[in-house]
């Protein structure tokens, strides 16, 4: 069953299309199924990963509508291991379609679940915004990754960002966990961003990511060719960040199989009978 990780900030600008569409490269690099959804109307992801636009292709807009299935709009991408549903600028008209319509919060979350089985990581990348189509992503998530750019205005907007998860929690998805924060366009040598990073550090503990992923022209150059950065230049810094920054969200997913199975033994070693 795949672990559904939304990549999401209201605040633009802070590389969260560029680590949705690194970091499912990389999981793929990883040997590990992976899926990509496009939940943005700028389509960003999907260009990114080399689809141009195409008015009659299948799109996260026919899954929100209920007129297409995920399995009928996935498409395999350059990428061995990684597939993608792209998206559509009809996606701006959603926030208005779905208003009145039925469960229009859990549209995004019931189209996954058919295909959940086939992957081990389905990345969400959401649009820099607030709304039904970033709320779609995070009640289907499991976790939400913050990217973050270490400077001022990126620690006031979290805030909004982690009373929207709070709610959701409360409404629609008590489930909902905070993945990891990971620091952006990192530069370590300046002040502001050392001091960022600790006072981050101070405030997340363990859900700030020690993997940073640093400023760097390759990742910004590789949409531009329709790649990740794995592929375009695979020994830039860049693209081994987002690498170094899978396999740490592996290991924690490896971690949290491993205590749950540990806690499935002893209850079964008590004789307590659980139930689906």
């Amino acid at each position: 069953m795949a672990r559904v990780i939304a990549v999401a900030n209201q605040k633009g600008g802070v590389g969260k299309t560029t680590t949705a569409i690194n970091l499912a490269a990389s999981f793929a690099a990883a040997e590990v199924e992976t899926l990509l959804v496009d939940c943005d109307p700028q389509s960003n992801s999907s260009s990114g990963l080399g689809f141009q636009r195409d008015p009659d292709r299948l799109s996260t807009y026919d899954l929100l509508m209920a007129s297409a299935s995920a399995a009928e709009a996935i498409l395999p991408t350059a990428t061995e291991k990684l597939a993608a549903i792209p998206a559509h600028k009809n996606l701006i008209g959603a926030n208005l379609e779905l208003v009145s319509a039925d469960r229009r919060e859990f549209r995004l979350k019931d189209a996954l679940a058919v295909i959940r089985n086939r992957y081990q990581f389905i990345v969400l990348d959401c649009p820099p915004a607030l709304d039904l189509l970033t709320l779609n992503a995070l009640v289907a998530a499991d976790s939400v990754l913050i990217p973050m750019q270490a400077e001022y205005f990126a620690l006031e907007g979290v805030s909004e960002l982690l009373d929207t998860i709070e709610r959701i929690r409360q409404s629609f998805n008590p489930e909902l966990t905070i993945e990891c924060v990971v620091l952006t366009m990192y530069d370590d040598r300046t002040n502001l961003a050392q001091q960022v990073a600790k006072d981050l550090k101070g405030f997340f503990g363990d859900q700030l990511c020690r993997t940073t992923i640093p400023r760097n022209v390759r990742l910004a150059e590789a949409p531009s060719f329709g790649q990740a950065a794995i592929d375009y230049d695979p020994q830039s810094r860049g693209a081994e960040a987002y690498i170094k920054l899978a396999k740490e969200l592996i290991t924690r997913a490896e971690k949290r199989q491993a205590a749950a199975a540990h806690v499935q033994e002893k209850v079964a070693a008590a004789g307590v009978e659980t139930y689906e």
